[in-house]
């Protein structure tokens, strides 16, 4: 099994491929999202609030819409 940095750095230079992440949801259900990094169409403005040393954002292609993804409590990814 792949410890959480190697997944981390990953999901960071998967270059914009679509990838599948397995993480715990804040409220500790399991969550298994199909989705991918830089994607800018759907920007409405204004800054993330987010902190980008706990969190990476990720655009959820099922539901069309950006999501945060604690990367501490990542599982696993397949795809990159």
């Amino acid at each position: 099994m792949e410890n959480n940095q190697t997944i981390i750095e990953k999901i960071l230079n998967s270059n914009g491929k679509i990838f599948t992440v397995t993480f715990i949801k804040k409220d500790g259900s399991l969550r298994e999202l199909n989705g991918r990094l830089g994607v800018i169409k759907h920007l409405k403005g204004g800054v993330s609030t987010l902190d980008p040393d706990k969190y990476i954002t990720v655009f959820d292609m099922q539901s069309k819409a950006y999501r945060a993804v604690n990367k501490f409590t990542i599982q696993s990814v397949k795809g990159l």
